[in-house]
């Protein structure tokens, strides 16, 4: 059995691990939480009541969050032509055609999101064994293969996040960062979960949102009411 460290056991201290709390308070909690030595970010966990097995209860989006994420994404983009300077000029960190999709074959991995236009994903669905499993391949499901590279590339560095269900049926997300303030924070998980909200598939029946946690990087995780949160966030 692993040993939790002093820090944690005063954690556990200050979060009641049986209560459910709004918003507002387990914000505000995880936040007191975030004791590590660096900036912790807040994450959001959404359990929904999808079966991500069928194609029909997928739930996968982008929403750009009103007070960004407090991590500056740097962004790949494939394209061909005129859309490789536009890429540029919109702040795109690194730009290429099909030579730079030989190099992410080959290993270079140093960005955090692609970009691809529509006239390259012949050459760029190679990448699906390298990027998928990292959630990293371009999809028109998440304004990531478009023509409006720079509209795309701008969304991404103000603070565009996806958001997607995993094998079980969870959404994880950064909110922003420990030091923002209550409110930036709060405005981002309202905005985040009315997307998600937003996204829920037709054929899903019964509840939607399952449960709700929120958690500072090392910290505890904080259960919220999620039938207060949802009424919350369809408030604004």
């Amino acid at each position: 059995m692993s040993k939790k460290s002093k820090r944690y056991k005063a954690l556990l201290e200050k979060v009641d691990l049986t209560k459910q709390y709004t918003l507002s308070e387990a914000i505000a909690l995880a936040k007191e939480c975030a004791t590590a030595k660096f900036d912790e970010s807040l994450e959001l966990h959404v359990r929904l009541g999808v079966d991500p097995r069928h194609a029909d209860q997928q739930v996968r989006s982008t929403i750009v969050l009103p007070f960004g994420t407090g991590h500056t994404k740097k962004v790949a983009v494939l394209a061909l032509g005129e859309k490789q300077k536009e890429a540029q000029d919109a702040g795109a960190d690194i730009v290429g055609g099909e030579d730079l999709v030989a190099e992410i074959q080959n290993g270079r991995l140093d960005f955090d999101a692609v970009i691809a236009t529509p006239d390259i994903m012949k050459a760029a669905g190679r990448l699906g064994k390298v990027l998928g499993p990292r959630g990293l391949m371009p999809s028109a499901k998440t304004n990531t293969v478009t023509f409006d590279v720079a509209g795309a590339v701008k969304e991404i560095k103000a603070g565009r996040v996806e958001f997607r269900v995993d094998k079980t049926a969870i959404t994880h997300n950064a909110v922003g960062k420990a030091s923002f303030p209550v409110e930036n924070l709060l405005g981002n998980v309202k905005a985040l979960l009315r997307a998600i909200l937003k996204a829920r598939p037709a054929a899903v029946k019964g509840a939607y949102v399952k449960s709700i946690t929120i958690a500072a990087t090392m910290g505890v995780g904080i259960m919220v009411d999620p039938v207060s949160a949802q009424k919350d966030a369809a408030a604004e």
